[in-house]
């Protein structure tokens, strides 16, 4: 039986190559995506461990998971002094004890004297060490030229100096929040441990021009690095440095500071890991239909050949047997061929990001033992699975039809199928409503579960659901083409579930494309409600990658004429019972003109260690005026801050829980740096002219940018259009399976349909027509999926947008323009997937059809 399984197969070889290749794309994106992130994991995992001593010393709470970043607490810590690392270099066991200092937002310049930068990874300026890193691998590398020895001199990572188009021996140009603009002559490049930088930009600088650059010009540092003699245990060895770091400071080991590190990167990693793999998923799903409806079709056509089996004592369970190890087969070669391309796909994201900036060291990426299991395990087990029920079917065929020749595919009609459609959708119906009026907690939850349901009920039902559809393109295809137009409407449901099987596939795939379309409409609208409705000034400043800028900015911008007031926002993170909270910094005479705020009760905090707080944040922390908030700044003291104030932001908008004056802030932000302007313009000014003097000034600081409340709204606007194409690409997959699903049943269709084909042509229909037939069979799927699915996509969206009102997302759009391109694209790939099927049919020998049985 097997044998004649595997001869069946290799008969066939064209709906082989069909059926796997709908694996092939399904697997190939999950071991992309866990070959890929395996190799983010493994670069991030040398950087963590190539930028940690045996021994650190760093500001108390660095490596505490609920702690803040290093930069933010090191800027108000105590720094450490010349003489306690003297004290530390006594130590037994100690063989070097050398200060560091690391400042981030210190950004390289191009030749152009544009910022680089690399989707939000930071821009790391420190001194050079020579000191090895952890268990004595190597620390700071350098890969040419020579470390900085002169103040004028500085060394980069090389990704940065090929992006910033300099050669060794240049100046480069680079801008820091606390610095402004200044120069260096590129003297060497290096990176830390292995080389990777994973999209970080790396700067060294000598000990004393850092100090000069970051400390103003005081002898001390910000951390210590501390390497031990081979055989040092660091455990021990932290605990006795522990005894003579100063106050705030503590002694870490190496394995934990980079446990700790890669923890927090992990995190970060598992969530692109996640993302991926759900369109993984979805492509997996789409492919799923392709493969039941391939081999319910050609069980139904071998029904014959099958009954021959039962015929000659073939059991059930062996016939039954004999396609399900088709299907392994198939899954054993789309997993294998899968991961092949997978491998090639992680290849083009690494070489991808690789010309964005980001470096992933000198290794070659190779699948790993999750990728390997995964795909094969994926690859059958979705094969077997979607093979199971025709498998059953097949196992049915009566051994009589060996000898009446009665062909077993005629379509058994719908059945429980549709009530069981219409179960799911009317259950899924009130799950949505429920999340979308009734409860008042796990609200997306309920809508999202309601969703899936309506749409697995849909796809069940859609042979029902989808008739007005069928039935209008039947008068439009009878009124336009005929005979031709009424023989393709005829064709197309006169096999409901294979048809509704093809469509569905399409249908949820373009569901998810339309709902993301709402949802990013709807995002771009709310957007512009808020920042219209929201933003006070005349003009916005803020820094490109969202961090501080001098306060200079601010001082200059006051003396352009026709400027009446800049309004100052610093802000900071600090710990609350365990938790970051963000505290806004913000002169009292600001509240109000820079992001729209209501005062509810109380009055401005004016006082030192006085603060307002959120109305909804006091609420839920059980405070109100009067009461004393105690948080934890940088320097991980506790201060209290007594509540004068409770106040409220306008929807989608906000400044934080807790807003505090210049004065109380000095405690939790960096000094002299700020992280937004709004600009007030005096009565008849002219908003250009203020505009452009704007420019000039921040032109030195090409990472600030000055907008008016129109180019904000399309800097926002263009970012969610930028994620929103990311995913329409990750979607893309299961559209092209979609199409291969199209093209598959049509051609499979051809076979089954040859003797017909042929007494058409022999009763004078042209080549032609024939294929007009065909292409017209393939608009009617193409637009019956694309229907369904585009109306699930506008309900699944306004139902999303709905539950995510109260997270900024208050106003639903609907693109209807987009959606009609939508469709406008789907007939098109109606037609484009019936080129081949219609190609085929329209040469077969006529004679040779008429005699086919």
């Amino acid at each position: 039986m097997y044998k004649a399984a595997l001869k069946s197969l290799l008969a066939r070889k064209l709906r082989l190559v069909m059926s796997a290749l709908a694996i092939v794309l399904g697997v190939a994106f999950v071991a992309g995506t866990l070959i890929f992130t395996g190799m983010l994991k493994s670069t991030f995992d040398d950087i963590m461990r190539g930028t940690v001593a045996d021994v650190n010393v760093v500001v108390k709470g660095t490596y505490d998971p609920q702690s803040m970043n290093m930069q933010q607490m090191s800027s108000t810590a105590m720094p450490l002094t010349p003489k306690e690392l003297a004290k530390i270099r006594a130590v037994p066991g100690v063989q070097h004890a050398e200060g560091t200092i690391s400042m981030t937002e210190v950004f390289p310049l191009d030749t152009k004297g544009k910022v680089l930068a690399v989707g939000g990874a930071p821009a790391i300026a420190s001194n050079w060490v020579t000191a090895p890193a952890l268990g004595n691998k190597a620390g700071i590398t350098l890969l040419s030229g020579h470390e900085p020895r002169a103040a004028d001199e500085v060394v980069v990572d090389p990704k940065t100096l090929e992006r910033s188009g300099h050669q060794l021996g240049e100046t480069m140009n680079f801008v820091g929040a606390s610095t402004g603009k200044f120069s260096k002559k590129v003297v060497g490049t290096a990176s830390w441990g292995s080389g990777g930088t994973a999209g970080a930009m790396y700067s060294f600088y000598s000990t004393s021009e850092a100090q000069k650059l970051f400390l103003g010009g005081k002898d001390v540092y910000q951390t210590g690095w501390v390497s031990l003699e081979p055989g040092q245990d660091p455990v021990a060895r932290s605990a006795e440095i522990n005894k003579l770091v100063p106050q705030g400071y503590e002694a870490v080991d190496g394995e934990k500071a980079a446990d700790a590190t890669a923890n927090a990167v992990g995190e970060m990693l598992n969530f692109i890991d996640t993302f991926l793999l759900v369109f993984a998923a979805i492509a997996l799903v789409v492919a799923s239909f392709l493969i039941v409806n391939t081999f319910a079709i050609l069980v139904a056509q071998r029904s014959k050949e099958l009954a021959l089996f039962r015929a000659m004592g073939a059991s059930r369970g062996q016939v039954r047997n004999t396609v399900l190890f088709e299907a392994l087969v198939i899954g054993l070669i789309g997993a294998t061929v899968g991961l092949f391309v997978g491998w090639l796909l992680a290849l083009g994201i690494i070489a991808l990001f690789t010309q964005m900036g980001m470096d992933f060291g000198r290794e070659m990426p190779r699948p790993g033992w999750d990728a390997v299991l995964a795909s094969y395990a994926i690859g059958i087990l979705v094969t077997m699975a979607a093979a199971w029920m025709p498998a059953r079917t097949a196992g049915r065929v009566p051994p009589v039809v060996a000898m009446t020749g009665v062909n077993g595919s005629k379509d058994k009609g719908l059945g429980r199928r549709i009530w069981i459609g219409l179960f799911l959708v009317l259950a899924g119906a009130l799950a949505m409503a429920a999340g979308l009026w009734w409860l008042d907690e796990k609200r997306a939850l309920a809508t999202g579960l309601g969703a899936v349901a309506v749409l697995l009920g849909v796809a069940a039902a859609s042979p029902w659901m989808g008739r007005p559809v069928t039935w209008i393109l039947g008068r439009l295809y009878r009124a336009v083409f005929g005979e031709v137009g009424k023989l393709a409407e005829l064709n197309a449901v006169r096999q409901p579930r294979r048809t509704a099987a093809t469509a569905s596939a399409l249908m949820l795939s373009l569901a998810l494309v339309s709902a993301l379309s709402v949802l990013g409409a709807s995002a771009s609208g709310s957007l512009r409600t808020q920042i219209s409705e929201g933003l006070r000034g005349d003009l916005l400043v803020e820094s490109a990658t969202f961090g501080n800028f001098p306060h200079t900015i601010a001082e200059k911008a006051q003396q352009v004429d026709g400027v009446e007031k800049v309004n100052v926002l610093r802000g900071g993170m600090a710990m609350r019972d365990g938790q970051r909270t963000w505290i806004a910094v913000q002169d009292p005479e600001s509240f109000d003109r820079m992001l729209a705020q209501q005062l509810v009760d109380g009055r401005q905090a004016t006082g030192s260690n006085e603060t307002l707080l959120n109305k909804d944040a006091a609420d839920e922390w059980g405070k109100k005026v009067g009461d004393v908030v105690t948080v934890v700044g940088g320097n991980r003291k506790p201060v209290p801050l007594k509540v004068v104030g409770l106040f409220t932001n306008a929807e989608g908008g906000g400044l934080g829980n807790l807003v505090v004056n210049q004065q109380t802030g000095a405690q939790f932000v960096p000094p002299n740096q700020d992280q937004m302007l709004t600009v007030d313009l005096a009565p008849g000014a002219d908003l250009t002219r203020v505009h452009t003097e704007l420019d000039r000034i921040t032109e030195e600081l090409p990472m600030v940018r000055v907008m008016d409340s129109a180019e904000l709204i399309e800097n926002r606007s263009s970012q969610v259009n930028q994620l929103l194409n990311v995913i329409y690409a990750l979607l893309g997959l299961a559209v092209v399976i979609s199409i291969l699903g199209i093209v598959n049943t049509l051609g499979l269709s051809v076979v089954e349909r040859t003797k017909e084909i042929g007494l058409l042509r022999a009763i004078a229909l042209t080549r032609g027509q024939l294929r007009t037939m065909i292409t017209l069979e393939s608009v009617v799927i193409a637009l019956l999926g694309s229907v369904l699915g585009i109306t699930l996509g506008v309900v699944f969206g306004a139902a999303l947008q709905h539950v995510l009102a109260d997270s900024g997302l208050s106003s639903l759009t609907i693109p209807w323009a987009r959606l009609l391109v939508f469709l406008a694209v789907a007939a098109l790939v109606g037609v484009l997937a019936a080129v081949w099927p219609a190609r085929r049919a329209a040469r077969l020998n006529v004679l040779d059809a008429i005699a086919q049985e």
